[in-house]
């Protein structure tokens, strides 16, 4: 009697139990179809793609993303990777609607079992449903929406539709989304280069990608492809051969060669935040376009070499001691004159240490380099390079309570009359504040804005020695003037920018317009020559090419600047300390900064054609003293351009 009773009972129970369940999955059921998401856009989907940069000679230097996802049709996938994956993921693909029934059921016993919700049995369909539309909790209400999307896509798209979004939209590990960036990770080529082993090392990913990454764990990301391999094998679509061969394979990670993160890292952070300003982060993150730069790698090789070794040399002279202050620094920037495009762009000697760019962030003074602007305004109103200038003794009133200025020049000596071409070359600074009073600060700060100067300038006569603070990005590209006839072009890093579908959204017009007289600018460029052929430039003059440029050095040799140029290119170089330590004794532009400029401007030129700096027929050469102005006959003095017909000259 006790046994029939129960038997009566658990069959109670289990008919309640039963009761329960099957009202929990119809309340479920309910909740699941109320609550899908929406897939007709689809058709639409485009999901975040890497968004690439590269130099204008085509080397890859960075890719930007959210996720690192570069969709590919489904024909640029191997068919290995295709029967990999669908062999490892749901052989079935092909012949179900979008679940495995008998998959279901059985981890439906295994989950009453157990009492869990462990098993997936999951299709790619369900997969794919899951990645775009769901969350990765796991209760019943989520894996009956799993199935309701996954019907709703297989009736909705094709085979081959969905297997191209799963192959494009699942993660692979390593940071990388998609097949694509999956074979650009771990291998270093496009997806439609994999070979079997590496299609069979990709297949396996999904089961678990950052543990089976063959960049975390290549001992099991290699155990896990034998099982791949073995699969595909077992059933029918690979050779025994072609499973031994595929299997005897070992990993190659890629090399450093292909990391693109370490070139031109300064460079790529300035574009990076010029295409958020042009295009915003959006696209740039999201948008998956390929910006084209201005920068050559050729170039920005040299520019970090020589800044590279050319602080190095400056470090050991000094004997630093990195304990007691701050390491020096320095960068370099050069520009094609007649563009504005920028070519190099070296923000410090070590990126991984410090990604200040000093190039365009750092505001330092820059000395005597700043004079070239203020005697460029004064031939612009009558004066000449043969124009004479006092060079002596002066000083300036201060209001009560302040001490007065009176400035001196570096050498602490004075020559009395000079010509402003030697003012120029000896670097003095009392002719230059003598000039800057006679024209005024005002007309002097016009003019530097129409060199691009965009900088706060004061109006002070100080002001002729670079006494403000400016970044080596706008003075370098003050001086692309001179050797541009006059013509002022805005300085840009990039060239153009495509979209995926491989129009152009975008294309660089960079600002122009015409700073100062094509003869005045001559003149300047003249004077500048003179510094090299003859003034504190000397250092460069054996490099067999026409070259101008100018040092600076600002008290207590805190900063150290050489900028110069070349026919077709210009090129600023600044060296200092982040602290606005002195720097050391004697560390001048011409000592500090000029050895980086000259080394990296001599593989820079010859990368370009032989050229000659352009004089209007306005000038005429002569050989004059250099201090009196006076001509001279034979060898004597040395060669300048002056106007033939002086207008109101000095």
């Amino acid at each position: 009697m006790k046994t029939i009773v129960q038997s009566v009972w658990m069959k109670i129970v289990l008919v309640a139990a039963a009761a329960a369940v099957c009202g929990a999955t119809v309340a479920a059921v309910v909740a699941a179809r109320s609550d899908l998401p929406e897939i007709r856009g689809l058709e639409d989907f485009s999901p975040s793609a890497v968004s690439r940069i590269y130099s204008a000679d085509q080397v890859l230097l960075a890719e930007v993303y959210v996720r690192k996802r570069s969709p590919v049709p489904l024909e640029q996938v191997p068919d290995a990777l295709e029967t990999a994956l669908l062999t490892t993921e749901d052989r079935q693909f092909r012949d179900h609607s979008g679940l495995d029934i008998k998959g279901i059921l059985r981890a439906l016993v295994h989950d009453i079992k157990t009492g869990s919700l462990t098993q997936g049995a999951s299709t790619i369909t369900q997969q794919l449903a899951k990645t775009l539309f769901l969350t990765p909790e796991k209760s019943l209400e989520r894996k009956l929406k799993e199935a309701f999307l996954a019907l709703q896509l297989e009736r909705r798209y094709t085979k081959d539709e969905i297997l191209e979004l799963y192959l494009n939209q699942i993660y692979y590990g390593s940071g990388a989304y998609g097949v694509e960036m999956a074979a650009r990770t771990y291998f270093a080529k496009p997806a439609s280069e994999l070979n079997l082993a590496e299609c069979a090392m990709i297949a396996g990913l999904p089961k678990a990608p950052s543990t089976y990454s063959p960049l975390v764990n290549p001992d099991l990301a290699i155990q896990r492809r034998n099982l791949v391999l073995a699969m595909m094998h077992h059933t029918g679509n690979i050779s025994k051969q072609a499973f031994q061969k595929a299997a005897d394979t070992p990993y190659q990670p890629p090399g450093e060669k292909t990391a693109a993160s370490q070139r031109a890292s300064y460079f790529v952070d300035y574009v990076k935040q010029q295409l958020r300003d042009t295009i915003g982060a959006d696209l740039l993150y999201k948008g998956g376009i390929t910006v084209q730069t201005t920068l050559s790698h050729e170039l920005q090789q040299a520019a970090d070499q020589a800044v590279a070794e050319g602080l190095s040399s400056l470090s050991s002279r000094i004997a630093e001691k990195k304990e007691e202050r701050d390491q020096v620094q320095g960068a370099l920037v050069a520009i094609d004159v007649q563009t504005g495009a920028i070519r190099a762009m070296t923000g410090g000697r070590d990126y991984q240490k410090t990604q200040f760019n000093r190039a365009v962030a750092a505001r330092r003074q820059p000395g005597s380099a700043f004079k070239p602007i203020i005697y460029a305004c004064a031939l612009e109103n009558g004066y000449d390079q043969d124009s004479l200038l006092l060079d002596a003794p002066m000083a300036f009133s201060a209001p009560k309570g302040r001490r007065d200025w009176q400035p001196e020049n570096f050498s602490g000596d004075y020559a009395g009359e000079i010509t402003l071409r030697k003012a120029v070359t000896a670097s003095k600074n009392i002719p230059a504040v003598r000039v800057l009073q006679d024209i005024g600060p005002a007309a002097a700060i016009d003019f530097a804005r129409k060199m691009g100067i965009e900088s706060r300038l004061s109006p002070y006569l100080s002001m002729a020695l670079g006494s403000f603070e400016l970044n080596l990005l706008e003075l370098t590209s003050a001086y692309t003037v001179f050797p541009n006839q006059g013509r002022f072009v805005e300085p840009g890093g990039i060239a153009r920018i495509i979209g995926p579908d491989n129009r152009i959204i975008w294309e660089s017009e960079p600002r122009k317009h015409l700073a100062m007289s094509r003869t005045s600018a001559a003149i300047m460029t003249d004077v500048l020559k003179g510094v090299i052929r003859e003034g504190s430039g000397r250092g460069a003059r054996d490099l067999g090419r026409e070259l101008a440029g100018k040092t600076g050095t600002t008290n207590q040799y805190r900063d150290a600047l050489f900028v110069g140029f070349s026919p077709g290119l210009a090129a600023g170089v600044w060296v200092g300390r982040d602290d606005y330590a002195p720097l050391g004794p004697y560390e001048t532009g011409a000592r500090a900064a000029l050895p980086i400029w000259k080394q990296f401007m001599e593989k820079a030129i010859k990368t370009q054609p032989l050229q000659y700096f352009d004089f209007p027929d306005a000038l005429e050469q002569v050989r004059m003293d250099p201090v009196t102005g006076k001509r001279v006959s034979g060898n004597r003095g040395v060669s300048a351009r002056i106007r033939k017909n002086p207008d109101g000259g000095r």
